[in-house]
């Protein structure tokens, strides 16, 4: 993966390519209107207006792809049957290689069929076979795999259990990745994990990952138990979608990424976990890191549940709306450069913008009070946060208290920031000089000729403030008070087991008395 530098706008989809391999469906739509209660039995009547044939499962994994303008090629399996057909004619319409269908004599091709009624669900018919495919047809499957997975990027495995990905293609998909150096990216239905073990990413949702686990994974207080199992029992990075509550990215050794929902209406949620998929697996070709590829994945399905029916995302729409949020925040942290974008789009929409920056190690009052402070002087507020090498450079050892990650997320969360930037020098003079904020923000305990960027940003047109600190508030005295009332704890601690081993060595008698 590369370094993550690169920011949304710059990636040319149609440079990447993602091999998909899975479970087609064939997605059939039919709309229509409810007028009155049927007189044969309490059921609606629909008046049946439009329909709409769409791919499903992998083949909507693989529609997403190429309408955000990625080349992909699908390996699944189909039957001898009209549907298949269907399936071919659709994945041509797109651009997207049929010839990796293979045709099963015995199976027929998977298809989903929703009653819509005043834009809601009110039936669904499904036709499949879900009996494990043949060893004969195990091995074309492999075979395909062989022959397309050096071509691409990356290969994503749509499960939808089937019974096409069976344990001999699983394994053998995730083997030959590796042995590729290819991340192998898992959208999972089974309940046995191990299954997708070696795997770069596993995609869960809630109920998948609950069932997999046995634990509790409903919001992101109960769920980190539950990514830890998965972790352990995969060697995997876990993906949590979890509906309305946005999504959740586990790593082994590492503090999880709440990333928040940013759908703010939802007509249908039918293949947004397709669209995450596919989404995903794009940036991840594109060498994006993986914090920042899910927070574009979240967006475009913060998209495609605002469509009705198996929709797909383009890649002007990924990049209107992902600029329109403030998505950024949702990280944490930005990189430099991805800041250096969502800045200038403040500064086009006549946005002023402000900067103020610090360790903020033990986030208090004084904090708070600064920052809103800030905001007032600008319309946008950005925040440098010192990395933790520069904090313990700055502050000496033991400091910081806080990770960076925990540092960011908290400034993250406060809601007169709009953005945190890391920087690893002793000084923000590089950020500021990159940014070029039209206010620049800091406490009144410095000098305006004390404060780092004050000439910089005077020069190019901006504003210098000073900002009356909050008084019998610091972040060094916490600390300090933390650490005497640690040293304290242990002298008692030390006392009363001392006193604990007097009374013991003590006779009875005294005891009593």
């Amino acid at each position: 993966m590369k370094s993550g530098s690169i920011t949304l706008r710059e990636v040319d989809f149609r440079a990447l390519s993602v091999l998909v391999i899975g479970d087609i469906m064939l997605d059939h739509f039919r709309y229509g209107s409810v007028r009155r209660i049927s007189p044969e039995a309490p059921v609606p009547v629909v008046h049946i207006e439009d329909e709409k044939l769409m791919l499903g499962g992998a083949g909507n994994v693989a529609a997403n792809l190429a309408s955000l303008g990625c080349r992909c090629s699908l390996i699944a399996m189909v039957g001898n049957d009209r549907h298949a057909a269907t399936c071919r004619q659709l994945l041509d319409t797109i651009g997207v290689d049929s010839r990796f269908l293979f045709q099963a004599e015995s199976r027929r091709t998977t298809v989903k069929t929703r009653l819509i009624g005043a834009s809601q669900q009110l039936l669904r018919f499904d036709e499949e076979d879900l009996s494990p495919i043949s060893e004969a047809e195990e091995q074309a499957l492999i075979d395909l795999l062989d022959s397309e997975a050096p071509h691409h990027q990356v290969i994503a495995v749509s499960d939808y259990a089937k019974g096409v990905l069976t344990d001999r293609v699983l394994r053998h998909v995730i083997t030959r990745g590796r042995e590729l150096g290819i991340p192998v990216i898992v959208d999972p239905k089974r309940k046995d994990l191990t299954a997708y073990a070696g795997a770069t990413v596993i995609k869960p949702n809630c109920h998948e990952l609950s069932a997999a686990t046995g634990m509790h994974c409903s919001d992101i207080a109960d769920s980190s138990q539950a990514t830890a199992k998965a972790i352990e029992l995969t060697g995997a990075d876990i993906l949590l979608t979890m509906a309305q509550n946005g999504m959740a990215l586990a790593r082994k050794g590492q503090e999880p990424l709440h990333v928040p929902t940013v759908a703010a209406e939802v007509f249908d949620v039918s293949g947004a976990g397709d669209t995450v998929m596919a989404s995903l697996c794009a940036m991840i070709a594109a060498g994006l890191e993986l914090d920042f590829a899910v927070n574009i994945a979240n967006v475009a399905a913060g998209i495609v549940v605002r469509k009705l029916g198996t929709a797909t995302v383009t890649r002007a729409e990924l990049i209107r709306a992902f600029d329109a949020s403030n998505v950024h925040t949702h990280l944490g942290s930005v990189s430099s450069e991805q800041a250096m974008m969502v800045v200038e789009k403040w500064r086009e929409s006549g946005l002023r913008v402000g900067f103020t920056n610090g360790c903020f190690d033990i986030v208090h009052a004084g904090h708070i009070a600064i920052l809103r402070e800030a905001r007032r002087r600008c319309d946008r507020l950005v925040v440098g946060l010192n990395s933790d090498a520069s904090v313990t450079r700055l502050k000496g050892p033991g400091r910081p208290v806080q990770s960076e990650s925990s540092r960011a997320a908290v400034l993250a969360a406060i809601d007169a920031v709009d953005l945190v930037v890391l920087f690893d020098e002793d000084t923000p003079l590089r950020l500021i000089t990159m940014l070029r904020p039209s206010d620049l923000i800091k406490g009144a305990d410095y000098s305006e000729d004390a404060v780092v960027g004050a000439r910089e940003v005077k020069a190019d047109g901006g504003r210098v403030h000073l900002i009356d600190l909050l008084d019998g508030h610091s972040t060094t005295a916490a600390v300090q008070r933390i650490l005497e009332g640690k040293r304290k704890a242990a002298e008692g601690g030390h006392l009363a087991r001392g006193l604990a081993e007097e009374s013991a060595q003590a006779p009875d008698t005294q005891v009593l008395q």
